[in-house]
């Protein structure tokens, strides 16, 4: 079944590039022009995959994304023009899982978009030996890409959920940064880049509301471990 992909950006002609490059490559895609319409199309469609962009009237994309967060944890593609690495983070932070810089190479984007959706669902239809980790009340289930304290599901990212996984799945051991980045982006890792740094504090915070002491542990100048 062809995934489907919400487009949620106001500018015309690159929404439409978006969404004609996508439906090139087998997706189902759907627009809209800001957070409120994109809401409302979530409302009444089950999306896969969100390609945002930041600067939107009514409601961009930074607040339309904290709204997502809330209830859902859909992959997020997020596009700016702006390149600084603080803009980065704060897409990030808001829970965005990818970021492109504006203008970019449409092919660049489409290759994005399906390693995003390689790496959300591939855990989910995994085959049923895979099993599942256990850590105290913390439970990670591999083959349905979840992550439970008590029943309850705590809400991850898809790279929150492979880092997660990743350290829980080799206590004790120390996996610095370019590690963590490498194996689960699969890119090319530089040295300014703060985003494993992020995806870890917003994974904490998670895990620490929910289970109330600390699950990952900062070695400090090497890199991050769970015991």
């Amino acid at each position: 079944m062809s995934k489907h992909i919400l487009i949620v950006d106001d500018d015309h002609e690159i929404a439409h590039l978006v969404s004609i490059s996508l439906n090139n490559e087998g997706f189902t895609t759907t627009k809209a022009v800001n957070g409120i319409e994109a809401l409302e199309r979530m409302s009444k469609h089950s999306f896969d995959l969100i390609v945002l962009d930041v600067m939107m009237p009514e409601m961009n994309g930074l607040e339309f994304c904290q709204k997502v967060r809330q209830t859902h944890d859909i992959p997020i593609l997020m596009m700016s023009a702006k390149s600084e690495d603080m803009d980065k983070i704060t897409g990030i932070m808001t829970g965005a899982d990818d970021y492109v810089i504006k203008p970019f190479n449409i092919l660049e984007l489409v290759v994005r978009v399906k390693a995003l959706l390689r790496r959300a669902y591939y855990y989910r239809g995994a085959p049923k030996e895979e099993g599942m980790l256990e850590l105290g009340h913390l439970k990670i289930d591999k083959k349905r890409y979840k992550a439970t304290v008590d029943e309850a599901e705590i809400k991850l990212t898809s790279k929150e959920f492979e880092i997660l996984y990743l350290l829980a799945s080799n206590t004790g051991q120390v996996f610095d940064s370019e590690t963590i980045f490498r194996q689960v982006w699969q890119e090319k890792y530089y040295d300014s880049n703060n985003t494993v740094m992020v995806h870890i504090s917003n994974l904490r915070d998670k895990l620490e509301k929910v289970l109330g002491y600390k699950v990952i542990q900062t070695v400090w100048g090497v890199g991050y471990k769970i015991e």
